[in-house]
């Protein structure tokens, strides 16, 4: 995908150009790939070429598919964390860490060749 100018780096034209010389518009937008369209000096809107619309669209949808694939694989760790607490023995257990008071019965190891 190209790189997208700032929307402050935008060529920019008034309402009132772009009605008039709609043309000339479309041809700075085939050659820079977009243009700032401004009413009152503030910029409204921002025209894209079809091809720039659908690079932006794909990337934005190849975002939401990664974040999508994040959210399911956090889900799925939540999930099988929250398992644990469904075993019939959770209660037990649960009750057995807490009367031990940070008291470890064997002592911690520190590796797999310690």
């Amino acid at each position: 995908m190209p790189q997208l100018a700032a929307l402050a780096d935008l060529p920019r034209h008034n309402t009132s150009m772009v009605r008039n010389k709609w043309g000339d518009i479309v041809r700075q937008v085939h050659q820079t790939g977009s243009v700032a369209i401004t009413n009152h000096s503030n910029v409204e809107m921002v025209l894209l070429d079809a091809e720039t619309y659908r690079q932006v669209t794909d990337a934005l949808a190849a975002i939401k598919a990664r974040e999508q694939s994040m959210l399911d694989e956090l889900a799925s760790r939540f999930d099988a964390r929250l398992s644990v607490l469904r075993e019939p023995d959770a209660q037990s257990k649960l009750d057995a860490l807490l009367a031990s008071r940070g008291r470890l019965a064997q002592p911690p190891k520190a590796g797999a060749t310690f």
